[in-house]
């Protein structure tokens, strides 16, 4: 597969397909020319010896200071080493990738005034999965992810370490095996490198794609849990649910319907009880809340991974030539669409962290045994599992507060205020990963609840599900260590 950029289409869709079949880029012809034409733009500026900020100028706080014409490429070498202040453990290598495509798609717009040779070394670097060890931590979110994008940068002028082949490595000695000398930045490309929301775009698209996943996912698992409590199946009509109005609400009333058809488990409203507990009776209402969450998360990442979010930036028009310095790398809708993505998954946990404990309850669960034990009192069953799962939706109740409501001011106040993009995108990610082991420990809990209560009487759709599941995870016929179920289905679920 390979993917064309040209800086105006990227659809997450591209990149989920990209990452599945380890696919290579290619560059549009219309967005070389792009690249061609704002790159004479910059050349003419330093012919001209105008004062345009960070290509004649310092940056931030020294935007008043003017260089040397000499110094213009020193500039921005210096501006990439200094910046390089990324702290932590470094993001996964598919984040560190997917920056790197959407860096170079936002370059092929034409307003970043970059060298062809530049591009041409990104794409080099992305097919040959060349991938620069970045630091998670260190990002405030405007004026771009400065340090995350350094650290990228860092590595293509030769001085970064890279993943490359399974192994961390100088990024000089990785380019010279393949023949290839690094980088020597030009006027203005240290900035255009890392002046951009790259990084909590890349790690929010990154996070979309499992957090989508895992929505979907929750919906069958759910639909084992509500045969095993003999849930009623009236609660998703669909006269219910058009009557509210909202699409998400009733396609997820749809699939359950799909899920449960055939059923021999399920009630209908009187024959054991009138109305199921919320948990239960309101799936489409929490899941549906939760797919308007990521329709939003996904506009809006989908908007900025085909944005120019560089400064300064450049437009070359027919008539006159401009280049003006503005606030595009400011992260805040990108900080508010993950801060919400953190919400609707985390709620995907609580209600299936819940449902789970309905099934262990033998107060609630309709005459299973107690936690679901083989032996209760000698075997304790499912009962630390709702405890795990009910710490990892507390976890995730602290990660969920929006990290984009904070702000300190950077560059002795000349950047008043900040996003914490990256923070809010970094703590989705956690989020998701939480909320698949919650969601997995419904799962292993529901198998077994289903059963005991006759899987011959579950729908055809589930029982296909029930089936393969049992591949992975056997009966629960003596307490085990259930640390190794849950990862296998926490796996498969990814």
């Amino acid at each position: 597969m390979t993917l064309l950029l040209n800086g105006k289409d990227l659809t997450i869709e591209d990149i989920k397909v990209f990452l599945q079949e380890e696919g290579n880029i290619a560059i549009s012809k219309e967005a070389l020319s792009n690249v061609r034409k704002s790159r004479k733009t910059v050349e003419k500026i330093i012919q001209n010896k105008e004062t345009v900020y960070g290509i004649t100028t310092g940056f931030g706080l020294f935007s008043d200071v003017l260089i040397e014409q000499e110094k213009y490429n020193d500039l921005q070498v210096n501006l990439i080493r200094s910046h390089s202040c990324g702290i932590g453990k470094p993001f996964p290598n598919d984040v560190s990738l997917v920056m790197m495509v959407l860096r170079l798609n936002t370059m092929l717009k034409g307003h970043s005034g970059v060298t062809e040779s530049l591009v041409n070394l990104l794409v080099t670097f992305i097919n040959e999965r060349i991938v620069p060890v970045i630091p998670e931590q260190g990002s405030l979110g405007a004026s771009g992810d400065l340090a995350p994008l350094s650290h990228l940068a860092l590595a293509l002028i030769g001085e970064g370490d890279v993943s490359y082949k399974g192994e961390i490595l100088n990024a000089k000695s990785v380019l010279h095996e393949l023949g290839l000398e690094p980088h020597s930045l030009q006027a203005k490309e240290g900035l255009a490198l890392i002046n951009g929301t790259q990084a909590m775009t890349a790690q929010g698209v990154i996070a979309y794609i499992e957090a989508e996943n895992i929505a979907y996912h929750s919906e069958w698992i759910a639909s084992l849990t509500h045969q095993a409590l003999n849930g009623i199946v009236d609660a998703y009509d669909e006269h219910v649910h058009i009557v509210r109005n909202f699409n998400e609400q009733i396609e997820v009333a749809e699939r359950m319907r799909n899920w449960l058809s055939g059923s021999k488990l399920t009630t209908r409203q009187g024959e054991i009880r009138v109305q199921d507990a919320y948990t239960l009776r309101c799936i489409p209402q929490i899941h549906g809340a939760s797919f308007q969450v990521l329709n939003y998360v996904k506009e809006k990442l989908e908007l900025e991974m085909n944005a120019a979010n560089d400064n300064p930036l450049i437009f070359d028009n027919e008539d006159e030539t401009l280049v003006i310095s503005g606030g595009n790398f400011h992260g805040q809708p990108i900080a508010f669409a993950v801060d919400f993505l953190k919400i609707g998954v985390a709620e995907l946990a609580n209600v299936a962290e819940r449902r789970l404990e309905r099934l262990v309850n033998p107060q609630l669960n309709g005459g299973l045994p107690a936690f679901l034990s083989p032996e209760p009192g000698l075997q304790s069953g499912a009962m630390i599992m709702q405890y795990a799962a009910a710490s990892l939706v507390s976890e995730n109740k602290t990660l969920a507060h929006p990290a984009s409501v904070d702000s300190i001011p950077s560059s002795a106040n000349q950047e008043d205020h900040v996003s914490m993009g990256t923070i809010g995108a970094r703590h989705a990610y956690q989020i998701i990963q939480n909320a698949r082991r919650v969601i997995a420990i419904e799962c292993i809990i529901a198998l077994q609840a289903v059963e005991i209560k006759g899987v011959e009487k579950l729908s055809p759709k589930t029982k296909a599900k029930y089936d393969e599941l049992r591949k992975i995870v056997p009966s629960i016929t003596e307490d085990r260590v259930f640390h190794h179920d849950i990862e296998k289905v926490s796996d498969y679920l990814k």
